[in-house]
């Protein structure tokens, strides 16, 4: 009797394992149990507590499903504060194969990248930022053609971007910053791609002169290693609404028509530009920074109408035009640092008193201060720059 017993409720206990697994392909089921087995909560973390496999697994937190299949996976609890997971990523994902979004909070995952991933054919989302995530892109990636947006940013990756993702026909966002990459910037062939932030790691060379779509939205290339003439790259991006190239080694002339775009933020400091800086109509960019480049010829009067604006150590020559005076004395423009450069004057009153708005610094040039202002420290204590220095430039 006894005997019976115990056969009648096993049986029960195999029957509720079948039925609660039974909404959920198997293959799927022993992926996620892999994936489980690979990762751990942080200490006050518990995003793992509900994945228990004796019921339905679509009803664990992160895991989304249709019909039988895993369709979105997004591992750790997304609040903000929460101490992420740790651990690495199971190959077994490749197994989720109907997967469209696969997700990682920011937290202690560490080392490479599955070169399964390839598997998941319908994967569009794929986003893993502030992690420990090392060893390099998987050229594997590139066959991934529906993926739209790839998130791999504050990590420690190395190595180049594959040739491969920049194939991809459907990215939209693209967002690498902050790791170890190197190589140079590939082309990238999608249309539809509107971000693209690569700054802070390793990048060398040139960019590829038609390898940025006009569709791109949002330029981020801060702190790399980049060279070479950006003129033909940026000339045909007239969507773009932010531009971010500071700290690299870019040369030649900067694009009149740059300025004519609808960006909120130019970003072009301490670089290696040169030449005379030449808008094509009146700049309504509210903040533009040129600072710390080689560039020369008189201030163009169509970059008054921009709010804070930095053209400090350059080589900019001549008399500061009359529109900068006006606006600085209505409060139109909030920063103006000319300091640094070669110019001879500017037409202002010495009993006028500057708004308290604006920060206008003037030394260090080839003039008589006309007015005291207070100076970045950066800027250093000599007022005008040496008598001889003005006669070696003029000549």
């Amino acid at each position: 009797m006894l005997r019976n017993m115990c056969l009648i409720y096993g049986f029960i206990y195999l029957a509720h394992l079948i039925f609660a697994n039974a909404m959920l392909d198997p293959i799927d089921f022993l992926a996620l149990q892999s994936i489980k087995k690979s990762l751990n909560d942080l200490p006050g973390s518990n995003y793992f507590a509900s994945w228990d496999f004796t019921s339905d697994p679509c009803n664990f937190a992160g895991v989304y499903c249709s019909g039988d299949r895993v369709i979105a996976l997004n591992l750790g609890d997304p609040r903000a504060g929460s101490p992420g997971l740790t651990g690495r990523l199971d190959p077994a994902i490749g197994k989720l194969s109907s997967l469209a979004e696969l997700t990682i909070v920011p937290g202690r995952v560490f080392g490479p990248l599955p070169h399964t991933l390839s598997q998941l054919k319908y994967l569009r989302f794929f986003a893993i930022s502030r992690n420990f995530i090392s060893g390099q892109i998987p050229a594997s990636l590139g066959q991934l053609r529906g993926l739209q947006t790839l998130d791999l940013s504050f990590n420690l990756i190395s190595g180049s971007i594959p040739f491969a993702v920049g194939t991809l026909p459907a990215l939209s966002n693209v967002i690498l910053c902050h790791n170890r990459l190197s190589g140079s910037v590939p082309p990238f062939a999608s249309r539809v791609l509107t971000r693209l932030d690569l700054k802070h790691n390793d990048l060398s060379g040139s960019l590829p002169p038609l390898g940025l779509p006009p569709s791109l939205q949002y330029l981020s290339l801060s702190w790399n290693r980049l060279s070479g003439a950006v003129e033909r790259p940026l000339s045909r991006l007239n969507r773009l609404n932010y531009v971010d190239l500071s700290m690299n080694r870019f040369t030649g002339c900067i694009p009149g028509n740059l300025f004519s775009f609808p960006i909120s933020n130019l970003q072009l400091q301490r670089n290696q530009f040169s030449g005379p800086v030449q808008p094509v109509d009146q700049v309504t960019i509210p903040t533009v920074d040129l600072s710390f480049n080689r560039l020369s010829g008189e201030i163009s009067p169509l970059l008054s109408t921009v709010q804070n604006l930095y053209l400090n150590n350059n080589r900019f020559s001549g008399q500061v035009p009359v529109s900068f005076v006006d606006r600085l004395l209505s409060a139109s423009i909030q920063i103006l640092y000319l300091q640094h450069n070669y110019l001879t004057g500017i037409e202002i009153n010495p009993t006028v008193d500057i708004p308290l708005s604006t920060s206008l610094c003037l030394q260090y040039n080839c003039m008589v201060l006309p007015v005291q202002t207070p100076c970045p420290l950066k800027a250093g204590k000599q007022k005008t720059r040496p008598t001889s220095q003005c006669i070696q430039w003029k000549g």
